[in-house]
């Protein structure tokens, strides 16, 4: 076959090469170098033997492919069929279902084309920033915190920072149902299969499911998949959009993401760095995340919420600092607070929603700055009541922050079926409280 440099996917004939080299996971090919590219699928059909993958890397005598299928069966010799880019076709027959990271639905085996389907890439560029409108209206999302002192505005992108065990599925699952979307589309990478049953049957409300696309690759899957069904998650989001959808995408957990990147990239070759993350993965992430958010006029948004696993509740740790700088804000669930049984456990004073101070009115800003304060000014004397060592009437706004502790932490753990001027409504009501009826008037 003479070698040319037209792009794989507009060759009208097939592509095979030979497998040279197998290591767990990874195989080498030899004979396609000159045609085949990063991204381009593989896949070997032997009798006994049905594997897939995807091609890492491209030399001069052989390329390297990431196999998403058992090893065992794959001797040298045998023959690779080099097939385009990875590719899906989401559309609404993929609503309430749970999709793979090859956009099979589940129990249907292999994917079947659907009439008017679109078929999308599953890596894309993001869109032009300059193109881009700007952040739309608060979302209620059912939680005061989040209506409030956390607001979450069409097309912003948020962090959810979370050690295990503290109720973060839970939290985004009532985030599916709260927050106003057309269609949600939810990413589940890296779980345990137990965990996708319970997410699923538990903690995603069924009146969610109708509009929601789940898809998932479990921690057995090869690290390619994991990478993929960020990728094909990301695709159908896209799809909604461009068809003009509000749509919520959340990615439980960002960190299995960036850890799967970490072992494509060193099976790549490419070298460690901190942590033995590699120098991509920060690209890798932002190219990911940059594809939510505004769209452009005439489409939809893309509001997402990326859980970010913080091993050791460090803040520091190499994937919580990555992801950190790229997004439009973060909510940190704090382990203390969940011990003292408040859910959301929340802590306020460690988030922040860069909406802010524009998403809120003039007087809004004031209550939530007020809110902050007195808490800022609790948690400062703390330590010293426990101790029994702070005096009572020494200062009055301290007085003040720890006579409205409760209240204030008892605010953020309440749900709020009512929207965001009733979530403000209760604020104030704690913050400015009403005269009595009838009080007299003190003297200037």
């Amino acid at each position: 076959m003479a070698a040319s440099s037209a792009p794989l996917k507009n060759r009208l004939y097939e592509l095979w090469g030979t497998v040279t080299d197998v290591a767990p996971g990874v195989i080498r090919i030899a004979g396609v170098s000159e045609l085949a590219g990063v991204g381009n699928e593989i896949r070997i059909e032997k009798p006994g033997l049905s594997a897939f993958g995807e091609i890492l890397r491209v030399s001069a005598d052989s390329v390297t492919a990431l196999l998403f299928s058992p090893c065992e069966s794959i001797r040298i010799g045998d023959r690779v069929q080099i097939e385009p880019e990875a590719r899906v076709e989401p559309g609404d027959h993929w609503l309430g279902q749970v999709v793979d990271f090859r956009g099979h639905v589940a129990g249907e085996g292999a994917a079947r084309p659907k009439r008017n389907a679109t078929s999308r890439p599953l890596q894309a560029s993001p869109l032009p920033a300059h193109a881009r409108r700007q952040l739309g209206a608060r979302m209620a999302s059912g939680w005061m915190v989040t209506d409030t002192l956390l607001p979450v505005c069409q097309g912003q992108r948020m962090g959810l920072f979370a050690g295990s065990g503290i109720g973060k599925s839970t939290f985004l699952g009532s985030l599916a149902a709260g927050l106003e979307a057309d269609r949600v589309v939810i990413a589940l990478i890296g779980e345990r299969s137990r965990e996708v049953n319970d997410f699923l049957r538990s903690k995603l409300p069924a009146s969610v499911l109708p509009r929601t696309v789940v898809v998932t690759a479990t921690s057995s899957e090869p690290p390619g998949a994991k990478k993929r069904a960020a990728y094909c998650a990301m695709a159908a989001a896209e799809h909604f959009r461009d068809q003009g959808h509000q749509v919520l995408l959340l990615v439980d957990s960002i960190t299995r993401f960036a850890e799967a990147h970490r072992e494509t990239a060193l099976m790549a070759g490419e070298t460690p760095a901190l942590n033995a993350f590699p120098p991509s993965t920060v690209r890798v992430i932002a190219e990911l995340c940059e594809r939510a958010g505004p769209g452009t006029e005439g489409t939809g948004d893309i509001t997402a919420i990326y859980s970010v696993l913080v091993a050791g509740s460090d803040m520091e740790e190499p994937v919580a600092d990555m992801i950190r700088g790229i997004l439009d804000g973060h909510m940190i669930l704090s382990r203390e607070i969940a011990e003292r049984g408040r859910y959301p456990a929340v802590d306020v004073l460690r988030s922040i929603s860069r909406a802010l101070p524009s998403a809120a009115t003039r007087e809004e800003n004031v209550l939530l700055g007020e809110y902050r304060r007195l808490v800022a000014l609790y948690e400062e004397v703390a330590p010293m009541l426990r101790a029994n060592l702070y005096e009572m009437g020494k200062d009055p706004d301290t007085d003040r922050a720890i006579a409205l502790a409760a209240l204030l932490d008892g605010f953020v753990s309440q749900p709020n079926p009512d929207g965001v001027e009733a979530a403000f409504d209760a604020l104030r009501a704690i913050l400015m409280p009403a005269e009595p009826a009838g009080a007299e008037a003190k003297p200037a």
